[in-house]
């Protein structure tokens, strides 16, 4: 038929020459070809898809598979948000929706069809209740397919929820151990305070009321412990064996050699620094700096002695301290203004008590010479 013909046939007479020219295969395919919604072709730019719609199933898996280990809470990765990772589920079962509507369009799938119209009359009668529930479109065996890739994923949604709802249990519990924990030591902490005041009060009433007064051992030093709870048998037996042939451990004659050391020590710091006056000269300025470079040189040798005596020591609430430096000169001259602020004070008591002194012989001197006056 020529092409004059063909154009001046009617539009509906142009369709039915023009149908006969089509096969099954080729209509199909021009039905396939139409867009796809705006919003299937956010759910595929969302899986990092081509927009056109035609991944197969197996890449729509791994491409979700694939952004669920980069975005799944659960994941671990740096680049994981549930709000992200929702998002992405929600487009992958729309897509997932569309492949399963859509109908097979390859000369496989074609034949595949041809073959099961053929044997549509020889398959098992009960092959017609196998609904797949309600999942998949095609042949048989195509929803089968489909129906096997969406338990799939159903499962691995259950999954990820059952997992994600036991966190969200762990994590209440542990709240919830924390706060009882909290609630529980408060508790115990108010019922031993109200306890110690308690005793304290008693002890109070009774030392008003005298019970104390007509003790037996009263003014007499404590009678020895037979037993010390915090260190074994054998230290205890040895420190009484040490302390009854008059002996001490070693770390109570370090401790009294440190106090006597550093009493020393700032005494001789005060004494220097009383001879000097306030304020100081330069010269005498120059004397100070002398006696403090001493005072550190015996300060140090002293907080070497420090450390040694807390290695011996047997209890970490008695060791020690290093002595500072600026500390003990701070303390010194506060000692010495206050010291300086006393002797000032006593010096104008004893002027005053002079001047009155003075005022009170002269008043008697003067009432004498008036009686004699007055005699004469």
């Amino acid at each position: 038929m020529s092409c004059s013909v063909l154009l001046r046939l009617h539009p509906g007479d142009l369709h039915r020459v023009l149908l006969p020219g089509y096969n099954a295969a080729t209509l199909r395919l021009l039905c396939s070809a139409s867009r796809l919604s705006r919003s299937l072709r956010e759910s595929y730019r969302l899986l990092q898809l081509p927009e056109e719609g035609d991944s197969s199933p197996a890449e729509v898996r791994e491409a979700y598979m694939r952004m669920a280990k980069l975005y799944h809470p659960d994941s671990g990765a740096p680049t994981a948000d549930a709000a992200l990772f929702c998002h992405i589920e929600e487009a992958y079962r729309a897509v997932v929706t569309h492949l399963a509507r859509r109908r097979p369009t390859s000369p496989y799938a074609q034949t595949e069809e041809d073959e099961e119209d053929k044997t549509k009359g020889q398959a098992p009668q009960h092959r017609q209740y196998l609904s797949f529930e309600g999942v998949g479109s095609g042949t048989p065996s195509q929803r089968e397919r489909q129906y096997r890739q969406f338990r799939m994923d159903r499962a691995t949604d259950q999954v990820l929820e059952y997992r994600r709802k036991r966190m969200e249990q762990a994590a209440a519990e542990e709240g919830a151990m924390v706060v009882r924990d909290a609630r529980m030591r408060s508790k115990q902490i108010k019922i031993t305070q109200a306890v110690e005041r308690l005793v304290e009060d008693l002890i109070q009433e009774s030392m008003a009321r005298g019970d104390f007064r007509n003790l037996s051992g009263a003014g007499k030093p404590l009678s020895k412990f037979d037993h010390n709870p915090y260190t074994d048998p054998m230290t205890h037996n040895l420190n009484r064996i040490l302390i009854d042939n008059g002996y001490q451990p070693e770390w109570i004659v370090v401790q009294k050699e440190i106090r006597e050391s550093i009493k020393k020590m700032r005494e001789r710091l005060q004494e220097a620094r009383s001879r000097l006056g306030s304020p100081m000269r330069h010269s005498e300025q120059l004397r100070w700096k002398e006696q403090c470079a001493d005072f550190a040189d015996d300060l140090k040798k002293l907080n070497k002695k420090v450390d040694t005596f807390n290695l011996i020591v047997p209890l970490m609430s008695l060791q020690m301290v290093h002595f500072s430096m600026s500390r003990e000169v701070d303390k010194v001259l506060k000692a010495d203004q206050e010291y300086r602020k006393e002797k000032e004070k006593e010096r104008k008591r004893e002027e005053e008590s002079e001047e009155a002194d003075a005022s009170r012989q002269n008043s008697r001197q003067g009432l004498i010479m008036w009686m004699q006056s007055l005699l004469k």
